[in-house]
């Protein structure tokens, strides 16, 4: 059986992303387009329009072309806006990393989405340094100071003439993230401007949600490499015409303050920081009247911190759902909705067509039946960079996506994410692949296997728990374990938990079963 929303489908234009955020600004070009929050600097949206073309300039001048991969290494500052916009305006790509790699997390993205130029921050100049060792890049170019390398305001042309190249919107690829999908590595998610442009018109098509308009000013606290920041907060707030609160790191405190100073409306943001407004002592010390929507998204949203943070706070909670191969959104909550529905993801948007799916014989399933959600619509991507099986495996013939979820629709048409049978962790929001921990503790010579599992939190969401076999019981402590990963990986991805065990349960083909210790995990 498919499902859809209540909303009529919508069209998108045939246009460069750029084109289609920032076209026409007359109107609105002295306006406040984004404001960083740490300095108070505001740039207009006249500002930020001449800057994207001189810098587009400047990189057209140096050899920046059309289907060249440039790899943005921050965190959110409005330069971070200038730069993606300023790519896509010349038909590149941008590949957004996590500002938080190590420098070799940092290599494997450059070597894989074939990076020509990283822009970066001087905090981070000697990891951008030392990845470029193993995969060089044309330049590295410095958003914030003067360094050995040019920074941005150096390479901005004001007299340069631009020349734009045609694209093919369904076709060219603007943005190339990276998700772990439903299991495995990182992997490269093409994403075409059609892709994005078409989410950023399905979301405006969700009149119910009370999508942002140019009445607000949206906190941009989650980061802009991330697909929710980059396309909800970023793309989507500009081309609304509203105002950009933009945060370098997330603090309680300064995401209170920053909600009362510049008067916040609408808030995007992931469920351990709802988890906070419900139950952090600073909350009653800021005014945040502001505030008419918080929107939570990237993890599923428990419905008691829902309604705690909502009747704390006084404003509406709406949860939304989508993956970064989806660009991102599918399903939002519309802000009406009974109360009773505070702990759905909401309806499917415009133009997109949901199944709920029997995992084992990938029957449709009817209402009120646990299945696994697979979902089609434009939003989807083209597929995983170099990866033909990992595409074919997540995307049927048909055009489904299969989410790896698992969920159920209710008689209303209201949907639920109940559980998932990928392997992914959640860890406050952010993506952490076993496989990848996996691969790197099997490198340590005390150990001869491992697997690694979450382990629900309520704080977390989710904490990634190392199962591991010593190898000829040879000594390792638990704290070992983890000060070994923790030296090589982002934060989000260390091992917060570790426990030893004779043996790694697996399949006749050899594939871990990590649903047999996951459910040993929740019988304790």
């Amino acid at each position: 059986m498919i499902f859809r929303g209540p909303h009529p489908d919508v069209s998108a234009p045939n246009k460069n992303v750029a084109e289609f955020v920032l076209g026409d600004i007359s109107a609105h070009k002295n306006k406040t387009a984004i404001i960083q929050s740490e300095t108070k600097r505001k740039i207009s949206y006249q500002e930020l329009s001449e800057s994207i073309n001189q810098l587009a300039a400047g990189l057209q001048k140096n050899g920046f072309k059309k289907g060249d991969v440039l790899a943005i290494y921050s965190p959110n500052l409005p330069e971070y806006v200038v730069v993606f916009l300023a790519v896509l305006k010349l038909g590149g790509i941008c590949t957004t990393v996590n500002p938080l790699y190590t420098a070799q997390e940092l290599a494997k993205q450059l070597s894989d989405a074939n990076a020509k130029i990283i822009v970066t921050v001087s905090a981070f100049l000697d990891k951008a340094k030392t990845a470029t060792q193993t995969h060089a890049v044309q330049e590295i170019i410095v958003i914030d100071s003067e360094t050995e390398y040019r920074n941005l305001k150096g390479l901005m042309q004001a007299n340069h003439e631009l020349s734009e190249p045609s694209i093919s919107p369904k076709e060219d690829l603007c943005a190339l993230p990276y998700s772990s999908g439903t299991t495995g590595l990182p992997k490269g998610v093409m994403l075409t401007h059609h892709n994005l442009i078409m989410n950023m018109r399905q979301t405006e098509g969700m009149t119910s949600h009370n999508a942002i308009s140019e009445k607000d000013t949206v906190l941009g606290v989650l980061p802009f490499f991330h697909i929710y920041g980059m396309v909800v907060i970023m793309l989507y707030t500009l081309y609304r015409r509203g105002t950009i609160v933009c945060m370098s790191r997330f603090d309680m405190e300064d995401f209170l303050d920053a909600i009362q100073t510049h008067k916040v409306t609408k808030a995007p943001i992931v469920p351990p920081i709802v988890l906070g407004l419900a139950k952090h002592p600073a909350v009653e010390q800021f005014d945040l009247s502001s505030l008419e929507l918080i929107l939570s998204g990237a993890a599923p949203l428990g419905e008691g911190v829902a309604i705690e943070a909502a009747n704390r706070v006084g404003c509406n909670i709406a949860q939304g759902y989508g993956m970064t191969e989806a660009s991102p959104v599918t399903h939002l909550l519309p802000i009406d909705s009974n109360p009773n529905k505070i702990g759905s993801i909401g309806v499917p948007i415009p133009n997109t067509e949901v199944m709920i799916v029997d995992p084992e014989t990938e029957q449709p399933l009817k209402t009120n039946q646990n299945g696994e959600i697979w979902i089609r619509g434009p939003q989807i991507m083209k597929g995983y960079l170099n990866r033909a099986e990992a595409t074919n495996e997540s995307i049927t013939q048909e055009g489904w996506y299969r989410t790896g979820d698992i969920g159920y629709v209710d008689d209303e048409g209201f949907f639920y994410a109940v559980d998932r049978i990928k392997e992914l962790i959640k860890y406050k929001g952010m993506q952490v692949a076993p496989a990848e921990l996996e691969a790197l503790l099997l490198t340590h010579e005390s150990i001869a296997d491992v697997a690694v599992i979450p382990v629900a939190d309520e704080e977390a969401g989710e904490l990634p728990k190392a199962v591991v076999v010593r190898k000829n019981e040879l000594p390792v402590t638990s704290e070992e374990v983890m000060s070994f990963v923790a030296d090589k990986v982002a934060p989000h991805k260390k091992i917060r938990l570790v426990e030893f065990v004779d043996k790694i349960p697996k399949s006749a083909s050899g594939k871990i079963l990590r649903r047999v210790l996951i459910q040993k995990e929740r019988e304790k």
